[in-house]
């Protein structure tokens, strides 16, 4: 039997830093490192790597920018990743063949700021490396400018204003990665044109053949079907619709749920579990949030017209 190898997991700053052939951080509990100077064997990372901390990256040389008919729909200057603790990473994904830095931020930094609450709101802390954020050359220095605040701050000696400056400035980076990742859904708005179409495909493929028999399909297997992650597919929606993939999941539910009631075909029960619910008072509950009206109201409303 063919043994599977564990990914290298990093618990510490200082082992990560001591890995990659850099001088130990500055902070035990968050750090820098310029790829342009580390020096490691790739290899000793092929089953991956494991960080009990996050990180973000900035990298100078990325490839994988979306391609739409002729063009391209993604800046060429750099591109930001993020990765929460306990991920799983790939070296040829993250490291390979690119200079750039990255900051590595413990959890036990955060304490006991509001930041560690925040931080996990951030979705794109859950997307994976095909959905990478791609920066102009503007949007590029102001994210390698808070680096640099960063690093200069942590160059200086630490005292009991340090940790304070640092947060500000890990705050103001979410912020803009926020904002620059929401332009960046807008600049792909064509591309997101047809991600809808094709989930709006999905859904109707997937009552149409009864697969809802076998339970209502999840915002996972949309994002599945579509090579996305779940929160990428979610927050692009929201910006894109006003929806999340939940709400678009819900209401071809519903308009599913309008045919089926439209003739007398299948009872109320029959509907629900036509439609993969488990229980005809889940249908029930959610069919009258989302019309104002019960399953029997919107029967008999029908057949009044």
């Amino acid at each position: 039997m063919k043994t599977v190898k564990s990914p290298v997991h990093f618990k510490s700053l200082s082992a990560l830093h001591e890995a990659m052939g850099q001088s130990p951080p500055l902070h035990p509990l968050i750090g820098l490192i310029n790829y342009g100077e580390a020096v490691f064997d790739p290899k000793d990372f092929e089953n991956g790597i494991k960080l009990d901390f996050y990180k973000i990256s900035l990298k100078t040389k990325f490839n994988g920018k979306i391609k739409y008919g002729q063009g391209y729909y993604d800046f060429q200057e750099g591109g930001m990743s993020f990765v929460s603790p306990g991920q799983i990473l790939k070296m040829d994904q993250e490291e390979a063949d690119y200079s750039g830095m990255s900051l590595h931020i413990h959890p036990d930094f955060l304490q006991p700021y509001s930041l560690t609450q925040k931080i996990k709101k951030y979705g794109f802390f859950s997307y994976s490396a095909a959905e990478a954020l791609y920066l102009s050359e503007k949007e590029k220095k102001t994210v390698v400018g808070i680096f640099g605040t960063i690093q200069n701050e942590l160059n200086e000696r630490i005292d009991q204003f340090s940790q304070d400056v640092i947060i500000s400035q890990i705050e103001l980076l979410l912020t803009y990665s926020n904002r620059f990742y929401n332009r960046q859904f807008i600049t792909r708005k064509a591309v997101n044109n047809d991600l809808v179409s094709k989930m709006e495909k999905i859904l109707d493929d997937y009552f149409d053949q009864e697969k809802s028999l076998q339970g209502l399909p999840s915002v996972e297997y949309l994002a599945t079907e579509l090579n996305l992650t779940a929160r990428y597919l979610s927050d692009m929606l929201r910006l894109h619709t006003g929806q999340n993939a939940q709400h678009h999941i819900h209401d071809k539910l519903i308009a599913k749920a309008k045919e089926y009631l439209s003739n007398e075909q299948f009872s109320v029960s029959e509907t629900a579990y036509q439609l993969g619910f488990e229980h005809p008072q889940s249908f029930s509950k959610l069919f009258k949030k989302k019309t104002e009206l019960t399953p029997n109201e919107f029967r008999q409303s029908f057949q009044n017209k």
